[in-house]
This record gives structure tokens, sequence and C-alpha cells, in this order.
């Protein structure tokens, strides 16, 4: 009978169930017909309304980096993860490593311990071990050292992450020169997006991935973006700006921060924003440190060897997140942005973003410039790669396959044989080789 009951119902119980839940409960009864003592039919009786699902759904986007990760770690006696907060590293390093130990020392308790007393906080918890947000305990890193120069050989002992990169990097290299590597994990790429959710990049959908940025949390758990930036916001001015600065005036640090995102893609002026604020050049250079050590902004350097002073030097400045941008400029919905006159500058920082994340997933670094000299001539972004040069411009929109006007007066500056590929980056749906040397791309297929 039991046997039965148990053919019948599970394909009922797979009918029901529905897509990404874990498990299900149904309600039901069953009884026998019987003529005499003997059992002619059973009836199975499911009450519809007495149905009650449980649905756990579980959203994970494949982080492209993963194999990176594993094979670092397999390599090196420690690893060291960094990127801005809820990017996602704790949850990858549970998601690659679930049978290891894991602590964080964004607990009190655990951070004294690690700072005061390293060596009995790393016996206590022995080796391998997963140390998350280690920037709150950088006295750690002397203690990982001599733990690690017992048993030189032997890979993965360490693994750990820091929402704060100057910190935890100063640490790093007076205590594991050549003991530890160094991997950036940013917030979700549009790649990761298009595979995951199978979407192809058309215009519509970049203008939504821009809107809403890359961070996981908003496409786990279905976030409106404004809300999510908003909390993110207060927790990160009151965690990690007040850590590592003091700032009396919050309400001008966030206008310092709205100020510098209608700026994005734009060369950096700190005197300019230093009058715009009200505030020394000095307390905007701090402003501006903390903002790259805990990975919010990124300032793309210059590439001037070999031309002189003609070059312009200052830095360009670019939001790492197009959400976290687009809640500063106060962009809500994919109209507001498809009509502002800064789309240009938004898309050329969201293309900034993919570039580096396409570098960082492959474990390449920051070969990533940009060159204008003072003629006007300018391309926005540049790879070398040996002694040539990849060339890359941002236009939204441009499938006329034709080289840009700026790149051809760049080409006879740098010299033809030189220049080893030429690429617009633009909306294009798929990458459209044009010559041998000259592709139309999409923000996806780097």
């Amino acid at each position: 009978m039991r046997f039965l009951l148990k053919t019948w119902f599970l394909p009922l119980k797979r009918l029901f169930k529905p897509k990404n839940s874990r498990y299900i409960k149904v309600s039901c009864r069953y009884s026998m017909c019987y003529v005499g003592p003997t059992p002619v039919a059973l009836i199975l009786v499911i009450d519809l309304s007495a149905f009650t699902l449980h649905i756990i759904r579980t959203m994970w986007v494949k982080r492209e980096i993963s194999s990176l990760i594993e094979q670092t770690r397999s390599t090196r006696p420690a690893l060291l993860i960094t990127g801005a907060r809820q990017t996602g590293k704790s949850s990858l390093l549970n998601r690659l490593f679930p049978d290891l130990p894991y602590v964080s020392l964004d607990v009190p308790l655990e951070a004294r311990q690690a700072s005061e007393n390293g060596d009995f906080f790393l016996t206590s918890h022995g080796v391998p071990l997963v140390i998350d947000e280690i920037q709150y305990a950088p006295e750690l890193f002397r203690a990982i050292k001599i733990q690690i120069d017992r048993q030189r050989n032997a890979t993965g002992q360490f693994i750990m992450t820091g929402s704060q990169q100057f910190p935890s990097m100063k640490g790093v290299s007076e205590s594991l020169a050549g003991r530890v590597s160094i991997i950036h994990l940013h917030s979700l790429s549009a790649r990761e997006l298009s595979k995951h959710f199978r979407l192809v990049p058309t215009p519509e959908n970049i203008l939504t991935w821009i809107i809403k940025g890359g961070y996981p949390e908003i496409y786990q758990h279905a976030l409106e973006p404004g809300r999510f930036f908003s909390d993110y916001m207060a927790t990160y001015i009151e965690r990690d700006v007040r850590q590592l600065i003091n700032i009396r005036n919050i309400r001008q640090f966030d206008q310092f921060m709205r100020l510098l995102a209608i700026r994005s893609g734009q060369i950096f002026s700190m005197n300019r924003i230093a009058t715009e604020v009200g505030v020394s050049t000095n307390t905007i250079k701090s402003w501006i440190s903390v903002l790259e050590a805990s990975n919010i902004i990124y300032l793309l350097k210059p590439y001037f060897e070999n031309f002189g002073k003609r070059i312009i030097k200052s830095p360009k400045l670019y939001f790492l997140d197009t959400g976290l941008l687009c809640y500063l400029m106060n962009i809500q919905n994919t109209e507001i942005l498809r009509n502002t006159p800064l789309l240009g500058a938004i898309f050329e920082t969201f293309a900034l973003g993919q570039l580096l994340r396409s570098l960082h997933n492959q474990g390449k670094g920051d070969a990533l410039y940009y060159f204008r000299d003072k003629d006007g001539r300018e391309v926005d972004f540049l790879i070398p790669e040996g002694n040539l040069l990849n060339l890359y411009e941002c236009k939204w929109q441009d499938e006329s396959g034709e080289i840009p006007k700026n790149i051809k007066k760049l080409i006879k500056i740098f010299g033809e044989e030189t220049v080893k590929q030429v690429c617009t980056l633009t909306t294009a749906t798929k990458n459209i080789p044009i010559s041998k040397t000259f592709r139309v791309s999409n923000t996806i297929d780097l």
C-alpha cells in the first residue's frame, strides 16, 4: 500500500513543485473501496485548497572569477580578495569552499582577539582558514606570515577578504610579500548577467543593467535599486568612511559624491571640486583616497609614454558601479537615462567597468589608460600589449563600421605599426569584425 501511494504521489508532487523550490508539502487523503473483504479501488483525494508550498528560492549568478580563485588557492600559500562592500566576496568563498573553517573579523570580539594575539587566534581556528574582513585586524598579517613560513610549500593556507584596499595592501606589502596573491572582485559584470538571465546586450537591456548596477543582492532578492543604494550609502558612510577619516559634515560629503557622479568619465580637477563643495583641496584629496580605498571610484591614468609635455597628465574619474552612479545622479529609470545628455559619459563609465572586470577576472593587472593631448586628440581607453597598443572608443549606438575620426588622427601619431587593434565599444548585440585591425563590439564580448 505504501509503495502504491508513493508511486502515485511523487508524479503529482513533481507536477505542483515550483521551479527553484527545495521542498513541498502536499495535504491529501486516501481511502479504499471494498467488495466484501477484497479491496477493488484506491481513491486518492487531493485538496488543492490545502496545498502548502514552502518555497526557498535560490538564485546564484556564476562568477567568472571562480576558476581564477580556485587555481590561485592551489598554487599559493595565501590569497586576498579585495572589493567594495557587498560585491559577494563572502558568498563566493562560501560557495567555492563550503567545507573550510570560516571566521569574520566583522565581529568585534573576533577582531580584537586577532589584533591582540594573532598567534593564539590562528592556533584556535586552525589551518586552512577563511578570514573575512581582514582590514579590521591588519596586525594579524604578521602572525599569518609566521604561520606560512612554518610550512612554506603548503598552498591554500589562508583565504582572506577585505573591503578596504589601501590599509590592507600596506599590511600585505610589509608582511606577506611573495606569499600572497591579490585578486579583485567587482560587482556583477554585464557578461555574467547576460549569461545567467540569457539576455542579449540590446540597448534596452544595457540601460537596465546600468540603472541596476551589479551588486548581487539587487538580483538575488529582486530589490528596488533606489532603496538598496540608499541603505548602501548610509552603511558605507557610517562604517567605511568614518573609520578612515573624521568627517564632521555628512551632508557635505554626500554633496561631494553627487558632484563627482555628474563628472564620471571626465578629467578630474581637485581644485574645481574643492571650490564647489567649499572645502580645502587637502580635504578633497583625503576624501578621494577614501573612495578609492573602498573601491567606489577608479582614477584612470593617462598614457604619456614618449609623448613629452603636450599630454594631459591628470587622471579621469569613474564610478565602478553604474547603479550607484545613477542613484547619486537621481536617474531612477531607463526613460530618464535614455534622455539625459550625460548618457554618453554614463555609457563610457559602464564600458570602463566592463573592461576592468574582464581584466581582473582573468587575473590581469590594471594595464588600462586613456590618452589626450593638448590639441584635443584623444581615445577613451588604451591597453598596451607588449610594444603594441589596443585602442577603445565608446559610442552609444554606433554600428557605422567606420573607424572614429579621432582614432584615425591618433593612428598617425602612434604609427600604424604600433596599433594592434581598434575597437568601437557600442550597443551592438554581437562582435562585428570590420577588418584585421578594427572591430565593433558590445561590452560583453571584450
